[in-house]
C-alpha cells in the first residue's frame, strides 16, 4: 500500500507526521484499509502532534476524512505549511489547533470539481453533489477562519491563492513560521516618546522590510552596472588616467562628486535601446 503520509519524531521526541504528495495517490475513500491503518497510526501514541503539508490537494473524501481524525485526536495538532497546501490539502490544514506558514508557502481555495457522465438526470445530480461538497467544505473553512460564509464562498469560486501573511490575515492561517520580528499589537508598548524632529523618516527606514531593501539595492546595483557598460564611470573612487571613462562619476549610493542623483542619464542613456 502506498501512502501519502509518514510519521516520524523530531529530535525532542515529539510527533510528526509528514503528508507529501497527492492526497488519495493511490486510494483512500471507499477503501477501508487506508482510513483504518491512518487511524491506527495516529492512536498508536499520545503526545502532540504537528503535521507538515506539502501537497497539491487530492480526494476531497480523503481529506475530510484527515480532517476529522485529526480534530477528533487528544493530543494538540499543530499544522505547519511547508510550501503548498492547496485544494484538497488546505481543508486537512484547517484541521490544526494553530496552523504555521512558512514565508514562501502558499494555500490555495477553490470550488471542488468531478468528472461526471451520464443523461440531464445525473448532470443535474453531480451539481447537486458539488454544491453539497462545497458546503462542506465550507463549513471547516469559517470553523477556523471566522468568516462569512457568502466571503469564503465568493474565494473559494475565484479559486483564491493566499501567501502566508495574507492567509494570516484572512484567518486560515495563525502565524508565519520564522517570523522572529513579528509583534503582536497588543504587545506595544502605549504612550511612547515622540520622535525627535527629523527621527520620523529615519524611524520609517528601519521598519521596512529587508527584502524590499535588498530589493532596492540590487535594483540600484544593476542600474550601475547598466551605466558602466555605456561608458559611464561608476567606480567608488576617483578613476586614474589610465582607467578613466567619459561621464560624471557615479558611487554606489548612486549620487555624482557634486552630490547630484542623476538617474536620468540611465533613462536617457538607455532610451536607444527601446
Amino acid at each position: 500500500m502506498k501512502k501519502f503520509w509518514n510519521w516520524i519524531h523530531d529530535d525532542g521526541g515529539g510527533r510528526v507526521l509528514r503528508l507529501e504528495g497527492p492526497i488519495d495517490e493511490d486510494s483512500f475513500w471507499g477503501d477501508e484499509v487506508t482510513p483504518k491503518a491512518f487511524r491506527e497510526e495516529l492512536e498508536s501514541e499520545d503526545g502532540d502532534v504537528t503535521v507538515w503539508i506539502n501537497s497539491p490537494g487530492g480526494n476531497v473524501f480523503a481529506a475530510a476524512e484527515l480532517y476529522s481524525m485529526l480534530r477528533d485526536y487528544a493530543g494538540a495538532v499543530t499544522v505547519k505549511v511547508a510550501s503548498i497546501a492547496a485544494s484538497a490539502a488546505s481543508v486537512v490544514a484547517m484541521a490544526g489547533d494553530k496552523v504555521q506558514m512558512s514565508p514562501t508557502a502558499l494555500l490555495m481555495i477553490h470550488d471542488p470539481s468531478t468528472i461526471a457522465m451520464g443523461n440531464a438526470k445525473d448532470m443535474e445530480k453531480a451539481i447537486e453533489t458539488l454544491n453539497e461538497v462545497k458546503e462542506s467544505i465550507i463549513n471547516a473553512y469559517m470553523a477556523k477562519s471566522g468568516l462569512s460564509h457568502k466571503k469564503i464562498a465568493d474565494l473559494m469560486s475565484n479559486e483564491t491563492w493566499m501567501n502566508a501573511k495574507k492567509a494570516v490575515e484572512l484567518g486560515f492561517a495563525d502565524e508565519v513560521l520564522f517570523d522572529e520580528d513579528k509583534k503582536p499589537e497588543e504587545e506595544e508598548q502605549e504612550g511612547e516618546e515622540k520622535p525627535e524632529e527629523g527621527a520620523e523618516e529615519e524611524e520609517e527606514e528601519k521598519k521596512k522590510p529587508p527584502t524590499l531593501t535588498a530589493q532596492l539595492y540590487s535594483s540600484r546595483k544593476m542600474d550601475l552596472a547598466i551605466l558602466n557598460k555605456l561608458g559611464v564611470n561608476t567606480a567608488d573612487k576617483p578613476p586614474d588616467k589610465e582607467t578613466a571613462r567619459s561621464g560624471p562619476l557615479i558611487g554606489m549610493d548612486g549620487k555624482t562628486e557634486t552630490g547630484a542623483m542623476p538617474y536620468d542619464i540611465l533613462v536617457k542613456q538607455l532610451e536607444f535601446l527601446k
